[in-house]
């Protein structure tokens, strides 16, 4: 008979699987040299979405896209062209969470990042594949807009 892992404890509030070290060294090295502008001028200025912000600042449902790689799961992709999804964001202390999903819901992902005022610092771990991370670094500009970068390229949120 099996036993059942009983000590296992999920930091997150979706119940997925953890981003390993969320705030290990390749996250502070990488935050310690990339800022998000947050300027009119960014990519992710121009609305490209349109979903209703409840009244918290940041939970709840955004639009998520990012670019910067191509998943060999999507036919033709290229590492220039955005791959869109839906977002749930929520806020449990000093941390923010950002699940999120592309190729119509059949590819996952979760940002693990701690709130330094308007900027996020944290990794990112695809949760269809799980040996896939990054460093992350947002830039909370106002309610409808989330700026965010990872080595590579960019993983922004709208609403």
């Amino acid at each position: 008979m099996q036993q059942a892992i009983t000590h296992l404890v999920i930091r997150n509030p979706f119940g997925t699987m953890d981003v390993p070290g969320p705030d290990d060294s390749e996250v502070m090295d990488y935050a310690a040299t990339t800022t998000p502008a947050g300027d009119a001028a960014d990519v992710n200025a121009a609305a490209w979405t349109s979903i209703a912000a409840l009244s918290d600042p940041l939970e709840g449902i955004w639009a998520s896209r990012w670019n910067g790689g191509a998943d060999p799961t999507i036919a033709g992709d290229t590492p220039d062209r955005w791959k869109e999804g839906r977002a749930e964001v929520r806020v449990t202390g000093s941390r923010i969470y950002l699940r999120f999903d592309w190729d119509h819901g059949r590819r996952h992902g979760l940002i693990d990042a701690a709130r330094e005022g308007t900027r996020l610092v944290g990794k990112y771990i695809n949760l269809t594949t799980p040996a896939i991370t990054r460093p992350w670094v947002g830039l909370v500009v106002d309610g409808a807009r989330i700026d965010g970068c990872f080595p590579n390229g960019r993983l922004d949120f709208r609403r």
